[in-house]
């Protein structure tokens, strides 16, 4: 199986769910400037909130239809799914679509069910009924961490660790890997799985921790800390993911679960002090006029740091062994923390075209005022 599809990949058209959103327009651009890949993308994207197509905006003139394509539509309609099958002959299809947020989960976890567990049902069907009984397709689902639950001080998520989801997020992305691998089971499906950390990088949605922080900063606005600071996450920079993913598509064993990591265990308080600390040195406090006319005493970014109430259920800390992807398919993380902070920060600072495309959303607006970070 391995040899077919390292033979039929890269001329594949690859149907890539939620491209214009963070990870998945990151794993377009991957795909078309760094592999072998000679095919066409069709991005399949709803356009909500968090996906944006100025994401891919270089990409699409660089590449044309060709190469690349764009298809709005929601996953959980099946008659416009299967439209898109037929019309562009989808042999692999990468689903990174989902309503990903845990604090919106709490709040309003109906669009959550909707989109995580009967979006990727859809999808399934769809792609079932379409490709009947082949096996030279693929069928990737994006999962995360979060699906396992909450780990002590010590201890590691492997791709064995029962499910233990806390969250209305992680139990419907539990629900959406489970019904993955009973198409897999039941009908035989070619499908993979992967479960990732927190990811972080350009173009990502500044509801997330790392991009809220670097925009509040700037802004001089509070960087709000749930609790004590202290819950653990691992990091991985959103190009490491990237190809982690297409090695999957290139060498993965159907049926077969992949943890990707980042091995690098950071408290959420040392992440908000690690970007405070960069922008010090990379856009001085001083040189910051925004900030020193709205708040004159303020004397360094980390004096916006304000603690707030913690969030119900808020898992203490997430951790992922790898190895399993790293000796079966070779893949190694190419990038350290401080390089891919650096990296993100210098990103941000350099797009305010893209940031000002973003924040000037209702919808983020609404999110600032009802939510904390």
């Amino acid at each position: 199986m391995n040899e077919v599809r390292a033979n039929f990949l890269p001329s594949a058209n690859i149907m890539v769910t939620g491209g214009a959103g963070f990870i998945g327009s990151c794993f377009i651009r991957y795909v078309l400037e760094h592999t072998n890949f000679s095919g066409r993308i069709i991005n399949y994207d709803k356009l909500t909130y968090a996906g944006n197509l100025l994401n891919l905006e270089d990409i699409n003139r660089k590449f044309g239809a060709a190469r690349y394509v764009f298809e709005r539509g929601d996953i959980c309609d099946h008659a416009r799914v299967e439209q898109v099958l037929k019309t562009y002959e989808i042999t692999v299809i990468v689903h990174f679509a989902a309503e990903s947020h845990v604090d919106r989960s709490i709040v309003g976890p109906k669009d959550f069910i909707e989109t995580n567990v009967n979006g990727t049902f859809t999808l399934l069907e769809a792609a079932r009924q379409f490709w009947k009984e082949r096996t030279d397709v693929r069928f990737h689902h994006i999962s995360t961490d979060e699906v396992f639950g909450s780990l002590g001080e010590e201890g590691y998520f492997f791709e064995t660790t029962p499910y233990d989801p806390r969250s209305p997020y992680s139990a419907s992305k539990a629900a959406s890997d489970h019904i993955v691998r009973a198409y897999h089971h039941t009908y035989g499906m070619p499908v993979t799985i992967s479960n990732c950390s927190n990811n972080y990088g350009p173009y990502q949605f500044p509801e997330k921790l790392i991009p809220l922080m670097i925009l509040n900063a700037m802004e001089g606005k509070g960087l709000p800390v749930y609790g004590d600071g202290k819950n653990v996450r691992d990091w991985l920079y959103v190009d490491d993911h990237c190809e982690a993913i297409w090695l999957i598509l290139l060498k993965g064993e159907t049926g077969e679960t992949y943890n990707i990591g980042g091995e690098c265990e950071k408290k959420n308080i040392e992440i908000i002090e690690n970007v405070c600390d960069l922008l010090e040195k990379m856009h001085p406090l001083q040189d910051n006029p925004l900030v020193k006319q709205a708040i004159p005493a303020l004397k360094q970014y980390r004096d916006l740091v304000t603690f707030v109430k913690d969030r119900p259920g808020h898992d203490r800390r997430y951790a992922i062994n790898c190895d399993k992807i790293k000796k079966t398919l070779g893949w190694i993380q190419k990038h350290d923390f401080e390089t891919g902070l650096r990296d993100t920060i210098a990103w941000f600072l350099n797009n305010s075209a893209w940031v000002n495309s973003i924040r000037s959303k209702e919808y983020l607006q609404w999110i600032e005022k009802n939510y904390q970070r």
